[in-house]
């Protein structure tokens, strides 16, 4: 799998987009998911009248990261940004110990209190966001930028 990662990754690379490299030379045999490639963990916090997260996020391209969405269970609230999500490759979903491989996702929806990780690799280069949906408060989203 991390062969066809990799090649994939190669052939953006050779296709003239502006892909910046990975956050380390050597990536041995984890491939980009190295532990040397690893950006600092993202908190999204998903409670009512709270904001999401801390201000932007600048994410370096063919770089591993992992989103940790807490929810606090005052309220069913659920995180959308299908933009984003398909500018990534997801590696997994974990939650309650429960690996999930999806393909693409377009949001999770907590009904209670409880944490999703993400993990995936930042791809596309380019501007988007995270939110809750139907909210119009800039505390309610989270500016993303694939650098």
């Amino acid at each position: 799998m991390n062969k066809l990662i990799s090649a994939a990754l190669a052939a953006l690379f050779s296709a003239g987009s502006a892909v910046a490299a990975p956050l380390c030379g050597e990536l041995g045999f984890a491939g980009l998911l190295a532990k040397c490639n690893r950006g600092e963990p993202i908190e999204i916090t998903l409670g009512s009248g709270k904001p999401l997260g801390k201000g932007a996020i600048a994410l370096q391209s063919g770089a591993y990261y992992e989103m940790r969405v807490t929810a606090d269970g005052s309220a069913e609230l659920a995180l959308t940004g299908a933009q984003f999500f398909r500018a990534i490759w997801m590696n997994e979903i974990v939650i309650n110990g429960i690996e999930v491989r999806p393909i693409a996702i377009d949001s999770l929806e907590f009904d209670e209190a409880g944490t999703a990780t993400l993990s995936f690799i930042a791809i596309k280069p380019g501007s988007y966001e995270v939110k809750i949906p139907n909210t119009t408060s800039d505390s309610q989203k989270v500016a993303i930028s694939i650098q």
